[in-house]
């Protein structure tokens, strides 16, 4: 059975942790969670892409089974025995196994910052 999964489009409570704010930015750490119709999620994969980082940050694209119960996982894992909507885009510690945020201007501030950080510059 497929799990709900809602883009961010109204008050949905949103999850606020940050890199670099408990959340160290080491390269292949994070992963995120996007959806194919979610126009938040196609803004987080422009500028993932932009800012050279799709090697550094992994992406699962919802759309298998498998893929919507590691989301119900991380966000299980983010809270307790969490049972409310699972949204997309979602930047998942891989680390923890837990999402860390699903506001999109934060996700995008967070990659901004991982594209400037010198473990993510590529080896000259």
């Amino acid at each position: 059975m497929l799990q709900m999964v809602l883009p961010r489009t109204g008050p949905v409570p949103a999850l606020r942790g940050r890199i670099g704010s408990g959340f160290s930015p080491v390269p292949h750490r994070y992963r995120l969670y996007l959806s194919a119709d979610c126009p938040h999620s196609a803004r987080v994969a422009a500028a993932l892409s932009l800012l050279g980082l799709e090697h550094a940050v992994a992406t699962t694209l919802l759309g298998s089974p498998a893929s919507y119960a590691a989301l119900r996982c991380a966000y299980e894992a983010a809270g307790h025995h969490y049972d409310g909507t699972l949204t997309v885009p979602a930047l998942c510690d891989t680390w923890s196994g837990r999402i860390i945020g699903n506001d999109t201007p934060d996700i995008l501030e967070d990659l901004r910052r991982l594209s400037v950080h010198p473990s993510f510059r590529p080896a000259s």
